[in-house]
C-alpha cells in the first residue's frame, strides 16, 4: 500500500518553475531514493511534500490529500523532514534539541523512552547530551538532526543529503543505522542523496530526476544495472 502518492506535482520559486509534473509513490515501510544531479529538483520535492514551497498537483499521505495543509499539520500527521545543512539549534544542548523534536507529542513518558532508545542508536549523542549542539562535529550534528526527527515518532522521514560532508566510514555507519530504524520501527523513508551507490544499497525503489522530471524509475537493482545510471552516477 502506498503511504505517499504524488501526482503531477509542479513547484516553483517565484516565477522559476523547478518541478514539471512529478509522479511517484512510496510504499509503507519502505525506503525510496530520489537520485539526480544538482538542480534536478530533489530538495524541492521534499520541500513540496512538507508544504514549504508553492505547489500544484496532488500529494496524498496515508490516503489523505495534504497539498493544502500547513507544514505544521503535515508534521503532526507523522512526516519528519531532515533538511540539508542539518538545521540544529546551535545554542541549545544536544538533549534540548532532541526534546524539541517531541514538541507535538502529549505522551511525555513515551517520549522519554524514545529518547533512551535513540541514545541506543547513537551512543555518541548520549556522551554529548549536555554539549552545545553547535560545537558537535559534522557527523554528530547529522546524527542529531536524524534523532530529533525520530523524536516526532514519524511514519515517514524525508532525508535530504544525509551523507553530505561526512567521511566515508561515518556515511556507512549512518546508513546502517537508518536501515535498522527502517526494519525495526517500520519508519518509511524518502531519501535524497548525491551518493547514488549508497542510496541504491539502502533503498528498495528509486526514481531518477532530471530538470524537475522523473526520467527513470524502478527497483534499486534495476537502476544499478542500467547502463546510463552506471556511467553517470555510479562511475563505472
Amino acid at each position: 500500500m502506498a503511504l505517499l502518492e504524488v501526482k503531477n506535482l509542479r513547484a516553483a520559486y517565484g516565477h522559476t518553475r523547478v518541478l514539471h509534473g512529478l509522479d511517484f509513490a512510496l510504499e509503507k515501510g519502505r525506503i525510496t531514493a530520489l537520485l539526480g544531479a544538482n538542480g534536478a529538483g530533489k530538495t524541492t520535492t521534499l520541500r513540496a511534500v512538507c508544504a514549504m514551497v508553492k505547489t500544484e498537483g496532488q500529494i496524498r499521505f496515508a490516503g489523505e490529500g495534504i497539498e493544502r495543509r500547513s507544514t505544521e499539520d503535515i508534521v503532526r500527521l507523522g512526516v519528519a523532514h531532515v533538511p540539508d545543512g542539518r538545521g540544529t539549534f546551535a545554542h541549545l544542548s544536544t538533549e534540548e534539541n532532541l526534546r524539541l523534536g517531541a514538541y507535538t507529542r502529549k505522551d511525555r513518558a513515551a517520549a522519554q523512552a524514545d529518547l533512551e532508545r535513540i541514545y541506543g542508536y547513537f551512543p555518541r549523542l548520549r556522551e554529548r547530551r549536555k554539549q552545545q549542539a553547535g560545537t558537535l562535529s559534522g557527523g554528530e550534528q547529522q546524527m542529531l538532526a536524524i534523532s530529533r526527527a525520530l523524536m516526532l515518532k514519524p511514519r515517514l522521514m524525508l532525508l535530504d543529503e544525509p551523507s553530505f560532508g561526512l567521511a566515508p566510514l561515518l556515511v556507512a555507519e549512518l546508513f546502517e543505522i537508518l536501515r535498522h530504524i527502517n526494519e525495526r520501527e517500520q519508519v518509511s523513508m524518502l531519501l535524497v542523496e548525491q551518493n547514488a551507490a549508497m542510496a541504491l544499497e539502502l533503498a528498495e525503489t528509486a526514481y531518477l530526476l532530471e530538470t524537475g522530471r522523473v526520467v527513470l524509475s524502478g527497483s534499486s537493482s534495476d537502476l544499478k544495472s542500467n547502463d546510463s545510471v552506471r556511467k553517470a552516477y555510479l562511475g563505472h
